[in-house]
């Protein structure tokens, strides 16, 4: 499947986020609120609250801002009202793009969101016209060193949808999204630990980007993630390193 430049693509795309830890916080008190809002405070029985959790404790976030941030999703806080929209289009190279967002106000944020695209060489397109391109899912990507046979093992009797090995060596292991804190939490249990790990769009085919085109890609990216409305952003351009 993926070719060679898949492991360092992933460094690329982490190393990415850990420059934008100071927004993290405000994205992920988003996502605690509205998770809460719309499955309950008890993490047992809401997935999405849970991962939302999870999150906060990887950005080291206070637990009282967490426990805030439920009590004014489940109501028994005065908060915000968040809206989910998710906005598609494409970037340079006709790579596409996906973003979700958090917004109380929609107005601004597509306006937003259409400037970030058209100011770096993309377009914003309709609803669905890029959906289609890829897979809601969990990721698991482990370093090239780890051992193929044992994570197979583990990861498929843990109950993972699939485990692909890449032409570089590194592993990933695919999981459907309401199982994947139980399959981490199986393969941490058995010391596999896991470099990135998150519920995502996983693009089905990816577009290699180059030169210009990849510098243009990664100014959109930015652009994007560092709207205030963004929670997410998702592309099949992959980053020839």
């Amino acid at each position: 499947m993926a070719g060679h430049s898949k492991w360092a693509n992933i460094q690329h795309r982490k190393g990415r986020q850990d420059e934008k830890r100071g927004k993290v916080w405000t994205k992920v008190i988003r996502e605690v609120t509205v998770a809460a809002k719309m499955g309950g405070g008890d993490i047992n029985n809401n997935p999405r609250l849970r991962l939302a959790i999870d999150k906060a404790k990887d950005a080291n976030m206070p637990s009282e801002n967490v426990t805030r941030a439920i009590q004014k999703g489940t109501g028994s806080l005065e908060g915000v009202h968040y809206e989910e929209i998710r906005y598609e289009g494409y970037g340079p190279g006709g790579v596409a793009v996906m973003v979700d967002c958090l917004t109380d106000n929609k107005t601004r944020t597509v306006a937003e969101i259409r400037h970030a695209f058209s100011k770096n060489g993309g377009n914003l397109g309709t609803d669905g016209c890029v959906s289609y391109l890829f897979m809601h899912c969990g990721q698991l990507m482990f370093a090239p060193h780890i051992e193929e046979n044992q994570l197979m093992d583990a990861a498929l009797d843990a109950g993972a949808d699939d485990v692909i090995v890449h032409d570089d060596s590194s592993k990933e292991v695919i999981t459907s999204p309401v199982n994947f804190s139980v399959i981490k939490d199986a393969l941490i249990a058995k010391g596999i630990q896991a470099e990135f790990g998150e519920v995502t769009m996983r693009p089905e085919t990816e577009v290699e980007l180059l030169g210009d085109l990849a510098m243009t890609m990664q100014k959109l990216l930015d652009a994007l993630e560092n709207l205030d409305d963004v929670q997410n952003v998702y592309s099949n351009a992959s980053f020839d390193e």
